[in-house]
């Protein structure tokens, strides 16, 4: 069970960073405005997650990439925060714009799990 959620969670961080080059409107829409450099920054989390997804299939380095996505996830917090209250994001549902920010803490939680 234990590498189902390994392999699981790599593949989402993966996914996810990929996702970064293939829809990077979708990241863009969400960088708040007192962020500089909104193309720079959604390029530079998408490796990052790459990076860091295939870094915990690897147990040499599976440690320091835990760590480095839990950062990650801390650091755009603010992207989450800016989804949920700023008012152009008000046709997406209360609940999905406001559930993003404890499943943050469920990502860090699960994360660290393979600290």
């Amino acid at each position: 069970m234990a590498n189902l959620s390994l392999y699981l969670q790599a593949f989402i961080y993966i996914a996810a960073g990929l996702n970064h080059f293939i829809s990077p409107k979708t990241y863009l829409a969400i960088m708040p405005p007192y962020i500089p450099a909104h193309n720079l920054m959604v390029i530079l989390s998408g490796i990052a997650e790459v990076v860091l997804g295939v870094g915990l299939l690897f147990p040499a380095t599976r440690s320091i990439s835990a760590w480095g996505i839990i950062l990650l996830l801390i650091v755009v917090f603010p992207a989450n925060i800016h989804m949920a209250t700023a008012s152009r994001f008000r046709k997406l549902p209360a609940w999905l714009r406001w559930g993003r920010l404890p499943l943050q803490g469920v990502l860090i939680w699960w994360a660290y799990q393979h600290t």
